[in-house]
């Protein structure tokens, strides 16, 4: 543990505790956390922890904490008082912020579940360097956005050579409804190009320069992928510019790395319906009237049943070829909007708390803070990571993959 911060309340603190995904991940906590764990649950309604805290699993008694976005010092106390603080509130760049700041200023380690690229390049512009500062570590997209992207191409570096160009390609295959939250994130996103655009070119301005070394992630053009057997559709999605990150600020991903990340579609017909969807969700959520109506078809906090999350699954197949080799890989699960965000988020929290970890602070992706300690929690825990030999797995070249059974 981090002796400076031994004085703190709680070990972890998980904020927003009672949305969908929030209990999900006091669940995973009351069920997984060692015995001695200081945490609590914290959000807005102290009444809804009460309840939340008495159906806990394994008679589970975290402390209860009543704190609301729109009250900046309640978050500061959260803040003074955790060494972790995990936030399930979102869309973040409507609520986010003050918590970022809060954290930052007080050197506590944040995590959130964010894939809204704009606010994490705001909050980088505005807040990495006061986090440096107090030795806070800021580590956004804690759940399927972007764990099993970012660890995935981690895990397939560590087998390719080291000191020589690297280049790896990412797969997508799932099986699952996205929470409310992802949803309105989304939208949001689609909503806000000319802002993203902008967030992004000012993060270019403060980010220092790579010397002696490249690092992309270009966003790549449909084709069949051979290597899959499927269809393969660029992603643009923060998943890319993560796993980016990861290759800046480790030297294991060589002096040249690239990354381009892709949904993987069976068919022809599958790919191009997958495109037009894409077109027209893109342009109604231009029009406010068009993005309220979809915003309420799943609202953030609802969530599908545990029968329909159990038939849930995700696959992301990793490609990486360098200095002569080429290695696939895979990073496999359950329910990845849902249950496996829960684990991957708590896990990530439980890594920052308790593992012995490189030393890092600022904004930082979950390969550059926990790499190696996160990939041994999340196996454990029932998420595949494994390296295939494709000639002779018959796994690896069925279309539809196995899930893996979440623990």
């Amino acid at each position: 543990m981090n002796r400076l911060k031994t004085d703190r309340a709680h070990d972890i603190v998980l904020f927003g505790a009672t949305g969908f995904v929030g209990a999900l991940t006091a669940e995973y906590l009351a069920a997984h956390a060692p015995e001695g764990l200081r945490w609590a649950i914290a959000g807005r309604s102290a009444e809804k922890l009460e309840r939340l805290r008495e159906r806990l699993p394994g008679g589970s008694d975290p402390g209860v904490l009543q704190a609301d976005v729109s009250d900046p010092e309640s978050l500061r106390a959260l803040a003074r008082g955790a060494r972790v603080l995990a936030t399930a509130v979102g869309p973040y760049l409507e609520y986010g912020e003050e918590l970022v700041a809060a954290c930052a200023d007080a050197g506590t380690d944040y995590l959130d579940l964010s894939g809204e690229a704009e606010f994490v390049d705001l909050m980088y512009v505005r807040h990495d360097a006061r986090a440096r500062e107090t030795g806070a570590r800021i580590v956004h997209s804690c759940g399927f956005d972007s764990v099993p992207h970012d660890l995935g191409a981690y895990f397939t570096v560590r087998q390719l050579p080291e000191g020589v160009p690297l280049t790896v390609d990412g797969y997508v295959r799932a099986q699952a409804m996205f929470s409310g939250g992802t949803f309105a994130s989304a939208l949001g996103q689609l909503a806000r190009g000319p802002q993203m655009l902008a967030a992004a070119r000012d993060r270019g301005r403060h980010e220092p320069r790579l010397l002696g070394r490249r690092a992309q992630a270009p966003l790549g053009a449909p084709r069949f992928a051979k290597e899959v057997g499927a269809w393969a559709l660029p992603l643009p999605t923060i998943d890319a510019q993560v796993v980016r990150r990861s290759a800046r600020a480790l030297e294991q991903y060589g002096p040249d790395f690239r990354y381009r990340h892709y949904a993987a579609v069976e068919t022809l017909p599958c790919a191009l319906g997958g495109v037009g969807t894409a077109g027209a969700l893109f342009a109604a959520a231009q029009l406010p009237p068009a993005r309220r109506w979809l915003s309420g078809r799943l609202r953030p906090g609802d969530g599908p049943s545990t029968e329909r999350r159990a038939r849930s699954w995700f696959s992301v197949r990793f490609v990486g070829e360098g200095g002569g080799r080429r290695v696939f890989t895979e990073v496999a699960g359950g329910d990845p909007g849902y249950d496996e965000t829960a684990k991957m988020f708590a896990e990530s929290a439980l890594s920052l708390a308790l593992d012995d970890l490189p030393p890092t602070s600022g904004q930082v992706t979950t390969a550059q803070a926990m790499g190696e300690a996160l990939i041994g929690r999340l196996r454990a825990a029932g998420i595949t990571f494994r390296t295939a030999d494709r000639r002779q797995d018959p796994s690896w070249r069925t279309r539809v993959p196995r899930p893996a059974t979440p623990a």
